[in-house]
């Protein structure tokens, strides 16, 4: 029998409900596998810092140092509790960040996907999504604006001032584009590549290294798009991507319009994978207006273990029947409450019986072998 440790870091607000969901699926994957997953439960986040003084305490740092994988839930609090925590110790600062540093995280995946019969959920018109949508973003993860010097201060003329770098080398850029470009060669071959070249050197330099990469990759297509131009055509005519590479910020800034045009940031799981460890996690906050009302959905939650089966652990076929148990729940009628208003021709359903609906649809399916 194979065995796999998880460190479970169920987070603030709508975590701990949507990470015991993840954990249902979890479980009978053991009871329908030669496999046993050990939970590691620990802190993290803002219930970690009130607990511990640490958003990342040493002792879920151990936890996670040990693991094989990480599922993490959302993180946050509102505007106004967060200013209980100091500005640099608040769970994004003093966890998120530590996490993908430590871990070196530098490839983030993040599926958009709706078929066709689930159009409905999406704003955008049905002529737009077709086929339906199936795209995958890629975004680097540990550099850019996000990890550069900050600096805080008062300038010579007596204004408040605030520095910001933004930094990349050229071996960061390049172990993202490969992760893209293998993806890329894998799906239709097609590589859209965001930038904004005509204003940020950075992107004059990713521009450059791309090139240098793409020999490795002759047969994939290349196209390159300005960032603000792939944000317009997200909404006119999403179908047409397919991999999208970008940097850190651009990469945060577009997922989230994914979720957008699908109609939800529910939808949106994601993988962040380093070379030694990987963490998976929602692409949504921690929605604390909702928490504990058993309304949040937990697909992003339950579509990250599927991306943890496929990616940590090597079990592709049980990670597709994870996918095609939730997406047949939704087929069957029912909706959680992001997704759809009442009278909208949906049952509505809570977070926990989604998550008793998606593993009812996979205990049905044949055991893969």
């Amino acid at each position: 029998m194979k065995s796999f440790s998880i460190a479970v870091l169920a987070g603030d607000g709508i975590g701990p409900e949507i990470t015991r969901e993840a954990i249902k699926v979890l479980e009978l994957i053991e009871e329908r596998n030669d496999v046993k997953f050990e939970l590691l439960p620990a802190a993290f986040g803002a219930c970690a810092y009130f607990e511990f003084g640490d958003a990342f305490p040493q002792s879920t740092i151990d936890i996670c140092d040990r693991a094989d994988a990480i599922l993490k839930g959302p993180i946050g609090l509102n505007h106004e509790d967060s200013k209980r925590i100091p500005i640099d110790k608040q769970p994004e600062r003093g966890a998120l960040l530590p996490l993908r540093r430590r871990y070196n995280t530098y490839a983030n995946f993040r599926p958009v996907s709706l078929p066709k019969d689930l159009a409905h959920f999406s704003p955008l018109k049905p002529e737009v999504i077709g086929e339906g949508i199936d795209l995958v973003m890629v975004r680097e993860l540990v550099g850019g604006l996000y990890f550069g010097e900050k600096i805080a201060g008062v300038n010579e003329a007596g204004l408040r001032y605030v520095k910001e770098s933004l930094e990349y080398d050229e071996n960061q850029i390049q172990q993202i584009l490969h992760q893209a470009f293998k993806l890329a060669s894998k799906r239709k071959k097609v590589l859209h590549n965001i930038h904004k070249s005509n204003v940020l050197k950075s992107s004059v330099l990713w521009n450059e290294v791309l090139g240098e990469v793409a020999v490795d990759y002759p047969e994939v297509e290349v196209i390159h798009i300005l960032v603000d131009a792939a944000a317009t055509l997200l909404c006119l005519n999403p179908t047409q991507f397919d991999v999208m590479v970008m940097e850190n910020m651009f990469g945060d800034i577009l997922s989230d319009q994914g979720g957008g045009i699908l109609g939800s940031l529910g939808l949106m799981p994601s993988a962040c994978l380093g070379d030694e460890k990987a963490y998976y996690e929602p692409s949504h906050g921690s929605a604390p207006d909702i928490a504990g009302k058993n309304i949040a959905n937990p697909y992003s939650m339950i579509g990250s273990v599927a991306m943890m089966l496929e990616n940590s652990f090597a079990m592709e076929e049980e990670a597709k029947n994870v996918w095609t148990a939730m997406q047949g729940v939704f087929a069957d009628g029912y909706s959680t409450a992001d997704l759809s208003k009442p009278g909208s021709g949906v049952q509505m359903i809570g977070t926990d019986e989604f998550g008793d609906k998606v593993v009812e649809k996979l205990r049905a399916m044949p055991v893969v072998s």
